[in-house]
Parts: C-alpha cells; structure tokens; sequence
C-alpha cells in the first residue's frame, strides 16, 4: 500500500507539474545561414520547436546593410545565429501567438559577443504587432564567451552553459493568450563593423518550469517523464 501510495503521489506531482508548463515555440538553430548572406533584414525562419509553430518567425534589423549574417557554434548545439556591423537599436527579433495559453509567458535566450560585439541590449516586447512596444522589460550585459574571468569557454556544439549566458524574462501576464507577440533583444549601442553578437535556444514558454525535484522524483518511481526544453 505504501509504495502504490508513493507512486500514485509521484504521478500526481509530474502531471501537475507537466500541465503547468508548456513551451509554446522555441529555435534550437538546427539549419545553418547560407554563406555570405548581407543586408539590413534577415529572417531566419520558423520556430523548430513548441507546441505553436505555425506562423512564428525569427528575424533581425540592422540599420547598416554590410551586416553579414551567419551561424557559428551556438551554446552546446551546432549553430547560432550571428552578425555583425551593429548600430544602437538593431535588434533580433521573434514573433508568434500565444492564443489559449492563459498563464503569464516568459521569453528566454542564450547570448554571447566577440571582443567588440555589443555589451548592452534591452528585450522589448509588442503585443499589437509591432505597432508599438513596451518599456523596457529587462536591460543586461553580454557576456563574452572564454574570456578570462569570467569562468566560461568559447560556445561549441556539445557543451552547453546555461547560467552564464541566459536571459529571461518571466511573468508577462500581458503577453498570455494574444494572437500576436513579439520580441525584440535590441542594442543600446553602436560597435566597431566587425563586432558580432550571437543567439541561441530561443524559448517562449508558458507556465511554470517543473521543477528539478519533480522530475527526480519521477525518475526514482520508474517512470519516463518527458520535459520540454
């Protein structure tokens, strides 16, 4: 009785824990940007993960058309996506709808520079697409990936460094169940031409994340639990 109790408590947590969360669309990078692609506007393409895909788009604006576009490593995948040439307000740029999902939606990202790639950025947000945007939602700084000090290494396909390198922006109330929304990862300043800039796991999520100890818990019952990256 103990152990079927345990284990009934246990499907319980993961299946609360698993309805609370949903990654609605997200870009693991998978396809690498053709050679020598310039110019002020790029778009990458459609989310390769989620629940939501149809109709999402990644894309970037720099006002200088010399950007050149590319994907190196991304962080622990093959490709990111990267250019260079930046002035203050270029910008990455994700869109998609958040139609039925009513819990507050969190955007995140991976983001690193090269030496003299952009240090600055604030993440912006639209809901009435693109016709205006919010304050600032989060400001930061870009961490430069190997340097020294910084306990990091150069991104590469197999490893991957989550805490040094995520931004996230959670509890956007304003966000949920909207037929459009979009966000933009936005420089505050103007770098040397060669500087590059570069993202990767782009995520839209609603709903909490389950938590470590849940899955753990799955884990010791013998059950499989799937979670959404």
């Amino acid at each position: 009785m103990t152990k079927q109790f345990l284990l009934a408590a246990v499907v319980g947590l993961a299946a609360s824990a698993s309805a609370s969360a949903a990654l609605v669309c997200g870009w693991t990078i998978p396809t690498a940007v053709a050679a020598a692609t310039t110019g002020s506007n790029f778009t990458y393409g459609a989310a390769d993960q989620g629940e939501l895909t149809a109709g999402t788009s990644l894309s970037g604006f720099h006002t200088l058309a010399a950007a050149t576009w590319s994907s190196p490593a991304g962080n622990g995948s093959s490709f990111s996506l990267s250019v260079n040439n930046w002035s203050a307000g270029d910008y990455f740029q994700i869109s998609c709808s958040t139609t039925g999902y009513a819990d507050p939606i969190s955007f995140s990202f991976d983001q690193t520079r090269s030496a003299t790639g952009p240090a600055t950025f604030d993440v912006l947000m639209s809901t009435d697409g693109g016709s205006t945007f919010s304050t600032v939602l989060a400001g930061y700084s870009v961490v430069q990936a190997g340097l020294a000090g910084t306990g990091t290494s150069s991104w590469n396909a197999t490893t991957n460094q989550p805490t040094a390198f995520t931004t996230t922006v959670s509890g956007l109330t304003a966000a949920a169940n909207q037929a459009s929304v979009i966000f933009r990862i936005q420089s505050t300043v103007t770098t040397a031409a060669g500087g590059t800039n570069r993202i990767d796991n782009v995520q839209v999520n609603s709903g909490a994340v389950p938590s470590p100890g849940a899955i753990a818990l799955v884990g010791l019952a013998g059950l499989v639990a799937r979670r959404r990256r």
